[in-house]
C-alpha cells in the first residue's frame, strides 16, 4: 500500500456523534443492549448447531459461519463505537482507520458470499434433491466458507489500497461513527475519478457478484418450484428459501444504496443512518428471522436451554 505523503501517525476525528452528554450517555445504553443481543443471538446459533446433531447439514454449516462471521463483523466497529460516544478525543490514527476499514469490508464481503453459498445450497437441495447428498458434502461446505473469507478480504485490501494512496486535506473530519469508505473518500483533496471507478468496481465484485449468484440460483428454483403440481409441495419448497431471501434482501438492499453508486450522490445524514441498520440492524435481525422462521434450529435452542437450566439445578444441589 503506497501511502504517499501520509504519515502513520496521522489522525481523524469523527463528528458524527452527539454533542450533549446526556444523548451520548442514551446512545451508549442502547447500542450496547443492542450489541449483548446482537453477540448472545449470534452466539445461541452457532452454539445449537455445533451441539445438536441433527443440525449437522450443509443448510447450518453455512447458517453457523454466518453468524460466526456477523460476530466479528460488529467487534470490528461497535466497541470502538461504544468508546468514541463517551471520550471526548473520538479520533483514529490513519494506520487505525485502514485496519479497521479493511476488516469491516472484508468480513462484509465475506458476509454476502456465504449469502450466495446459501443460495446454492437452496438450488441443489429443490432442484436436484436425489443428488443433494453427493454434491453438498461436508468437504464443499469448508472450501465455499472458507473462499467467502479469502474472496472478501483481497477484495477489501484492493479497495482499501485504492482509497489511502489518494492525499488527503488538511481537514480530516470523518461525517461517520467509523472509518467506511464513502465518507473517508470525502476528504480526498485530488481529483479522484479513477479511484472511484476503482472503488466501485471492488464494490461491484463484492456485492453484485454475489448477488448474480443468489438470483440465478433463485430463478433456477422458482421455475423447479413452479412445476410442483401440489400447492402444499409448493409451499413447503418455498418456506425453506423465505429465511434466507429475507437476510438477503435486508443485507443487499443497505450495501445496494451504500456502495453501488457515484461519490457526487454521497449524503452524510443518509450513510449515517444506513450504517447503523446494516452495522446493528442486520446482525441483530438475522438470527431472528432464522430462529422465528426455522422449527428446527427453534427446538435445537429449547433444548440448549433445557440442558442449561438442568445442568445448573444439578449442580445447586450438590
Amino acid at each position: 500500500m503506497t501511502w504517499e505523503n501520509h504519515s502513520v501517525s496521522m489522525e481523524f476525528a469523527f463528528l458524527a456523534y452527539p454533542s450533549c452528554p446526556e444523548l451520548c450517555i442514551l446512545s451508549f445504553l442502547g447500542i450496547s443492549l443492542v450489541y449483548a443481543l446482537i453477540i448472545t443471538g449470534n452466539v445461541l446459533i452457532v452454539v445449537a448447531i455445533q451441539t445438536e446433531a441433527h443440525l449437522h447439514k450443509p443448510m447450518y454449516y453455512f447458517l453457523g459461519s454466518l453468524s460466526g462471521v456477523e460476530i466479528c463483523y460488529t467487534a470490528v466497529v461497535v466497541p470502538h463505537i461504544l468508546a468514541n460516544t463517551l471520550q471526548k478525543q473520538k479520533t483514529i490514527t490513519l494506520l487505525g482507520c485502514a485496519t479497521q476499514m479493511t476488516f469491516f469490508i472484508g468480513l462484509g464481503s465475506a458476509d454476502c458470499f456465504i449469502l450466495a453459498a446459501m443460495a446454492y445450497d437452496r438450488y441443489v437441495a429443490i432442484c436436484h434433491p436425489l443428488q443433494y447428498p453427493l454434491v453438498m458434502t461436508l468437504t464443499l461446505c469448508v472450501c465455499l466458507i472458507v473462499a467467502s473469507v479469502i474472496v472478501g478480504f483481497f477484495l477489501s485490501s484492493q479497495l482499501v489500497a485504492s482509497v489511502f494512496s489518494l492525499p488527503f486535506c488538511h481537514a480530516r473530519g470523518i461525517e461517520h461513527f467509523f472509518c467506511d469508505v464513502p465518507p473517508v473518500m470525502q476528504l480526498v483533496c485530488a481529483n479522484s475519478h479513477m479511484h472511484e471507478q476503482s472503488v466501485l468496481v471492488a464494490a461491484t465484485l463484492a456485492i453484485a457478484f454475489p448477488f448474480l449468484l443468489i438470483t440465478t440460483s433463485y430463478a433456477f428454483i422458482v421455475a423447479a418450484v413452479l412445476r410442483i403440481q401440489s400447492a402444499v409441495g409448493r409451499c413447503r419448497a418455498f418456506s425453506t428459501c423465505s429465511s434466507h431471501l429475507a437476510v438477503v434482501l435486508l443485507q443487499y438492499g443497505c450495501c445496494a444504496v451504500m456502495y453501488l453508486r457515484p461519490n457526487s450522490s454521497y449524503s452524510a445524514k443518509q450513510d449515517q443512518l444506513l450504517s447503523l441498520v446494516y452495522t446493528l440492524g442486520t446482525p441483530l435481525l438475522n438470527p431472528l428471522i432464522y430462529t422465528l422462521r426455522n422449527k428446527e434450529v427453534k427446538g435445537a435452542l429449547g433444548r440448549v436451554f433445557t440442558r442449561n437450566y438442568l445442568s445448573r439445578n444439578s449442580k445447586g444441589r450438590r
